[in-house]
């Protein structure tokens, strides 16, 4: 499961890479993207991709050029279904609770019901 850092930026890589495209993706627009929620070096983002492509997310090979270096980032299957399966499981959750909190407040209810009764 990845952690904060690493969904933030999967997040990012499914959004640029929908379907199943290749796509050139600079470290430093990773970095901007994700500026305004955490702040990256290029050394973590180096790691963060890395990290991904073990847990079978995304293929990438590194390119060099003129301006630095680029991503070749494509989605495996795992990466195409992120988005999918995150929302998932953040409605699991939710459900969880709501379930939770229904069966606290009829617990309760039913407690003082029966508090009146044999009172």
């Amino acid at each position: 499961m990845p952690d904060r850092k690493e969904k933030l930026v999967l997040k990012y890589l499914c959004k640029v890479c929908s379907g199943k495209k290749t796509q050139l993706i600079s470290p430093h627009q990773i970095a901007k993207e994700v500026s305004n929620k955490i702040v990256l070096s290029i050394s973590e983002i180096d790691e963060i991709m890395a990290s991904l492509s073990l847990q079978n997310y995304i293929d990438f090979v590194v390119s060099d050029s003129k301006n630095g270096y680029y991503y070749c980032v494509k989605l495996k299957k795992k990466g195409q279904t992120y988005l999918a399966d995150d929302k998932k499981q953040k409605k699991a959750m939710l459900m969880l609770v709501l379930r939770s909190m229904f069966l606290a407040t009829v617990s309760f209810v039913f407690g003082l019901i029966l508090k009146a009764i044999f009172k």
